[in-house]
């Protein structure tokens, strides 16, 4: 497939955010990019020449903000309305091997549909992770230091170097990755699906304010096992260039891109090759 033939779709509903940048992350690389209602593809008080299909795109993106006020609990309401109207329709999507990404609010989201962990089937049919409230019990809104997981299959990451340190920025209350007890961490080990970990300048293990929120083992984005869908808390789209880095003013702008933009890269390059 050419890259001009790609087509993504960021979805939105009441109270998303950050869909203009992800938008603007697809089509600055090339790709046919759309931010698109829920309601488009429930064909719900639209117009004919609105309605829309999963089916229509290559890429799937989910981005952050506080989706219908995130009341209940964060992500919640709007996975709710995508898993009981299109559940069928994103099981198929996942399985046909399409890239899914959910960005903070997104990877909430992707874990309250059952799309991620994921570990013994496509779509699990309750939870079985869950984005807890930070251990400081605050927003906590601050650039964060991420690690590439070396041994991560995930489609995002392919241009990443090994063990590459990345720095995105995290804005949220609900951040800290927890297991159902049926899970461990060494299940998402042993299927290589932690894509992103929290990391410190010196590369200790990071405590707070480094991790934001506390996640097990660090974690900031996991992957399913066939590396298509990817959950990530911190936010890529936001560094897509170098001059939103908080610290482009100290370093000047030598590096010629942002540490987000490897990741949107990513993606596009394997449905290229792939699709």
């Amino acid at each position: 497939m050419n890259r001009e033939d790609i087509k993504a779709a960021v979805l939105r509903i009441e109270g998303t955010n950050c869909e203009e940048e992800s938008h603007l992350a697809f089509k600055r690389l090339g790709a046919q990019a759309e931010k698109v209602h829920l309601k488009q593809l429930l064909s719900k008080d639209v117009d004919e020449g609105e309605k829309r299909s999963l089916h229509d795109y290559d890429i799937v993106m989910i981005p952050g903000g506080f989706s219908a006020g995130d009341y209940i609990r964060a992500g919640a309401i709007f996975g709710a309305r995508m898993k009981s109207a299109l559940g069928s329709e994103l099981e198929g999507f996942v399985r046909s091997g399409k890239p899914v990404l959910g960005v903070c609010n997104g990877f909430q989201i992707l874990v309250e549909i059952g799309l991620l962990p994921a570990v013994d089937k496509t779509m699990s049919e309750v939870p079985k992770a869950a984005l807890e409230t930070n251990d400081s019990n605050k927003f906590e809104c601050r650039p964060t230091l991420l690690q590439v997981e070396d041994n991560s299959n995930c489609v995002f990451t392919r241009n990443y170097s090994e063990s590459e340190v990345v720095l995105y920025p995290s804005a949220h209350k609900e951040g800290k990755f927890v297991l159902d007890e049926d899970l461990s961490l060494e299940d998402l080990e042993e299927n290589d699906q932690i894509v992103f970990r929290y990391t410190a300048p010196d590369g200790e293990k990071p405590g707070y304010p480094w991790n934001p929120n506390g996640s097990l083992g660090d974690i900031a984005g996991i992957c399913n096992p066939e590396g298509n869908v990817l959950g990530l808390m911190p936010h890529p789209e936001r560094v897509f260039h170098p001059y939103t880095n908080p610290d482009w003013t100290r370093y000047g702008l030598e590096k010629s891109r942002g540490d987000g933009r490897s990741l949107f890269e990513s993606v596009l390059d394997h449905v290229e090759e792939n699709f």
